[in-house]
């Protein structure tokens, strides 16, 4: 495409080498040239010497921009009107005998166009093309099918490479194919063939441009009869809408004509009786308006009587009319604002009532029964307070509460305190120091006055509670039942049904004479019903209506609404009630969700109560030191008081509980520490020699055996005594054990009866047995293996007999030590099982001290065999004084602990010591190079063997003692 005169000036190459072009820096620098017209692409021949002398000269112009760097429409080149003939070179004539493909340079001042340009195009149209294809596929036009043939046959002249949508010339490939270089000589010069053929394919180009040109003008033609089509089809349409017009124009006349004939004179006789009508409602108006007038006398009678309820409904029902019925008459305008302004004095009314009720129900005498006081006026009250939407009154009742369960506590101490001389009152001012001068027997009684002080304290709450929720759920049905009466009456409406009466037509038979609202809505529902059929409108309802101004105080009583009336009543207050005015459904199962919330505030602040009462005892540190059994019956005392309250309030208060698991941690440490210092005390004391049983130990240990892990009851004195025994039987084994263990095992049953009775402290309680178990064993490791005790007591030496004794004892603990596990286990929760970790270390520290002693009594035969071994000579008389004196020590380390080991650890004992002897003896053997090669030598350390053998297996249960002494000799190699 050629350029034009108004583009941008092409910035110049660089350098003659450098085919890069660069702008110019400075704008200012820039020359330009005057525009001057450009050439013909492809000029006629050249008439003067020059030859194309309007155009730029290729040699001297070929570092700069020129027309011949632009792009020719080539089309346009080979269709020139103005060349008398189609030139076969016009490339050479134009372009110069050195025109060859080159590649194009991209343009600076054009951005680079990809494919992403047209993504949102391409998404956008695909949807269209789907559905424009599938049209076509499926309804082929008329004029297709006419003229697929033709133009079928017609373009199939043309080659499928102009078909193609991608057509582009600068394609190399696509420009070959159009014009195939293999028809023009590329060494210059014009043959006869080259003419031929640069004619022959200007001709053919012609030629694909008529086919395309005839298959246009055959595409118009085919749709010339559509348009021709449309123009006779909007012809038909005016004629239509003329037609029409002129009917509607003839309908129009006969219409008036109606009108005039058959409904001038009818809609005169409807108005008439319009009018009529309107008369009479204006009469009944009036009449309406006359009992309205005496609606304040009322409202005051009712209040006289505190009659709330009544007051209120009256008050509503009548607002409901002025809104409704006699809006905008001018004689009523104040009344609204002086029914509002009542309405207020009544919540205010209400509230004090309220409030007067709650101090007088809470405060009076506990002594007394726990029905509800005043049953029917606290229902009126709640109702009338649901209905003016005062559904913060549990807050008042909550605080009322609070005071009173202070009060509680305060009575209880004071009755107390009256009844006890030692505790002067004048001297003694504060309650707290009062409680604390107490004894605890006296304290514990005045404990459980309190407990059963708030016990119906919390039960008079839960009843008047119950009362208050009755009446909220009465309400709430209520507004459910009115729902469903709504919809069965527009059901019964939809279907056909006769409806009762409505109520506003009723209010037009209200007068002056005694009649009021709420009765004349009485009547017309008992007429709805069919209760009241054949009397009188104005008829007076007997007992449920309410009286008028000249009535006594005494007839009023008696002739009061049937709201106002007990429990009966309210169900009838219920159904008068403008849903409109109730609280909502959400608000009243709100408000019930506050009643259960305010009983377990109540047992929130009685248990708070009780703390505090608690810990004003506990501030000098006396419930600390109470003995065992005392803080028992403090604890079940406590878990009593709380399991009560959480049965009557289904709420589980943590606030006592926690108190006392103060208290029983404070009391645990004491416990524990009494404990602990009474072991070691035994400890130190210790002589580590065989104590004997007592009968009642024994009995310990049996009823331990049958599953009862808690301390035996005292046997009252007098009873039969028993000799006490050797031996500890523990599920047919004998233990010899000294006589700390034996108070030791009666101590870890301390702290499981402990447990038993307070289960609270029972992961304190694991802690703690843990380290007294971990104390007794560090200590008796201290006295024993580490000669603690010839310092501490004053023995002589650690014998053998004192090793197998502290081993014995340490077994007895460790048989003890899974069933002390296992019964904790069932006082913990299934989480806090990782705590009895501890009794799996303290086993595998008791087991490993076991194992020690054992060695311990090894090595002291050990280093005998080695002293006694190292002077052993083969030689004559026979047994050696050696061997002699080595089985005398192994028959007293035999006789010591014989009697306190069991046969299968004394066996395994021996074993070790035998196999300590043979390896002594070997080295010996070693030493004096005695071999057995039956030499003499060799016979006589056989002689001194079978004395050791026989001497050994002489001892009690070491008969069947595999000594293995063929070991001693050296194997030949």
């Amino acid at each position: 495409m050629a350029s034009s005169h108004s583009s941008p000036p092409v910035p110049r190459p660089s350098d003659s080498s450098d085919r890069l072009f660069r702008k110019d820096k400075d704008p200012s620098s820039r020359q330009y040239k005057l525009a001057r017209s450009l050439p013909d692409v492809c000029p006629k021949e050249p008439t003067g010497p020059r030859g194309l002398c309007e155009g730029p000269s290729v040699v001297a112009d070929q570092h700069r921009w020129t027309v011949y760097n632009s792009k020719v429409n080539l089309p346009a080149a080979l269709n020139d009107p103005r060349l008398a003939k189609r030139e076969s070179d016009f490339f050479t004539k134009s372009w110069g005998l050195d025109f060859v493909e080159t590649e194009v340079m991209p343009s600076f001042y054009l951005p680079n166009i990809t494919k992403e340009h047209f993504a949102s195009y391409l998404q956008e149209i695909t949807q269209r093309e789907k559905i424009h294809e599938r049209c076509k596929n499926i309804c082929p036009t008329k004029d297709e099918l006419n003229s697929v043939s033709s133009r079928r046959s017609h373009l199939l002249v043309l080659p499928q490479i102009f078909m193609k949508p991608d057509f582009a010339l600068d394609d190399p490939a696509t420009f070959n194919s159009v014009l195939p270089w293999s028809h023009f000589s590329v060494a210059g010069g014009k043959t006869s063939r080259d003419m031929a053929s640069s004619r022959l394919l200007q001709e053919k180009l012609s030629h694909y441009l008529d086919v395309v040109e005839v298959n246009i003008a055959h595409q118009i033609s085919l749709r010339s009869e559509a348009f021709f089509h449309a123009m006779s089809s909007q012809h038909e349409l005016q004629d239509h809408l003329r037609e029409t017009a002129r009917a509607v124009a003839a309908l129009r006349e006969r219409t008036a004509a109606m009108d005039r004939v058959m409904c001038e004179g009818p809609l005169r006789a409807l108005r008439l009786g319009i009018s009529r009508g309107n008369c009479v409602r204006l009469h009944s108006k009036l009449k309406l308006m006359a009992a309205v007038h005496q609606t304040q006398p009322t409202v005051q009678v009712l209040l006289s009587t505190s009659e709330f309820v009544g007051a209120l409904e009256l008050i509503a029902t009548t607002q409901e009319v002025l809104q409704q019925e006699l809006q905008g008459i001018h004689s009523f305008r104040h009344l609204g604002s002086q029914l509002c302004e009542m309405e207020k004095l009544i919540d205010k009314m209400m509230v004090a009532d309220f409030t007067t009720y709650a101090r007088s129900d809470l405060g009076r005498p506990l002594e007394e029964d726990t029905q509800v006081l005043e049953k029917d006026r606290l229902e009126s009250l709640v109702f009338g307070l649901l209905r003016q939407r005062k559904l913060d009154f549990l807050e008042i009742y909550s605080e009322e509460m609070i005071l009173a369960a202070k009060g509680i506590v305060k009575q209880c101490v004071v009755n107390t305190v009256s009844h006890i001389e030692e505790i002067d009152t004048e001297v003694v001012v504060k309650l707290a120091d009062q409680m604390r001068l107490m004894t605890f027997p006296q304290w514990f009684e005045l404990l459980k006055s309190v407990f059963a002080s708030f016990i119906l304290f919390l039960r008079r709450i839960k009843a008047t509670l119950n009362v208050i929720r009755n009446v909220v759920l009465e309400v709430l049905d209520g507004n459910q039942r009115n729902r469903l009466a709504e919809a069965a009456a527009a059901e019964a409406a939809e279907t056909g049904m006769e409806t009762p009466p409505c109520r506003d037509s009723e209010l037009a038979y209200l007068t002056h004479e005694g009649l009021f609202i709420s009765d004349a809505f009485a009547e017309s529902e008992q007429q709805a019903c069919g209760e009241l059929r054949g009397s009188k409108p104005t008829a007076a309802c007997g007992s449920d209506s309410a009286s008028g101004t000249t009535e006594s105080s005494s007839s009023r009583e008696q002739t009061t609404p049937p709201f106002t009336r007990g429990s009966s009543a309210l169900g009838g207050a219920l159904h008068w009630v403008n849903e409109d005015m109730m609280p909502s459904d959400l608000e009243l199962s709100r408000v019930a969700s506050n009643i259960q919330e305010l009983l377990y505030t109540a047992s929130d602040v009685s248990h708070d109560r009780c703390v505090k009462f608690l810990m004003a005892r506990a501030k000098d540190g006396s419930l600390e030191r109470l003995s065992s059994s005392e803080f028992v019956c403090l604890s079940q005392e406590v878990e009593r008081f709380v399991c009560d309250t959480e049965e009557l309030c289904c709420r589980r208060s943590v606030s006592l509980r926690g108190a006392l698991q103060s208290q029983a941690n404070r009391f645990v440490h004491r416990f524990h520490e009494e404990r602990k210092t009474k072991l070691s005390l035994l400890l130190d004391n210790e002589r580590w020699k065989q104590a004997e049983v007592p009968a009642e130990f024994q009995d310990l240990v049996n009823s331990i055996a049958d599953g009862r892990i808690t301390l035996p009851e005292k046997k009252p004195t007098g009873t039969e005594e028993r000799k006490p025994s050797d031996y500890l039987n523990v599920d047919g084994q004998k233990y010899a054990v000294v006589g700390t263990v034996l108070l030791l095992i009666r101590i870890f049953l301390e702290y499981c009866q402990c447990v038993n009775d307070i289960p609270s402290i029972a992961t304190d309680m694991v802690t703690r047995l843990s380290d007294l178990l971990k104390h007794f064993n560090s200590r008796s490791c201290q006295l024993v293996l580490g000669a603690g005790a010839l310092q501490v007591v004053g023995l002589k030496t650690i014998t053998t007999k004192n090793l197998a004794l502290a081993s014995r004892c340490l077994q007895l603990v460790v048989h003890y030590i899974p069933i002390i596990r296992a019964h904790f286990e069932t006082k913990l929760q299934p989480k806090q099982y990782n705590i009895l970790r501890h009794f799996d270390h303290i086993t595998k520290d008791y087991n490993d001290h076991v194992a020690e002693i054992s060695t311990k009594l090894v090595a002291i035969m050990d280093s005998l065999f080695e002293k006694m071994l190292s002077k052993y000579e083969v030689k004559a008389p026979m047994p050696s004084v050696c061997f002699r004196n080595l089985c005398k020590q192994m028959a007293k380390m035999h006789e010591a602990i014989y009697d306190l080991l069991p046969e299968e650890q004394t066996q395994m004992l021996f074993l070790r010591i035998n196999a300590s002897f043979k390896l002594h003896l070997k080295r010996q053997l070693a030493r004096l190079n005695v071999i057995n090669d039956g030499g003499p030598q060799h016979g006589l350390v056989l002689v001194d063997i079978a004395f050791y053998t026989g001497n050994v297996q002489a001892l009690k249960s070491l008969e069947k003692l595999d000594l293995n002494l063929g070991e001693i000799w050296e194997q030949k190699r």
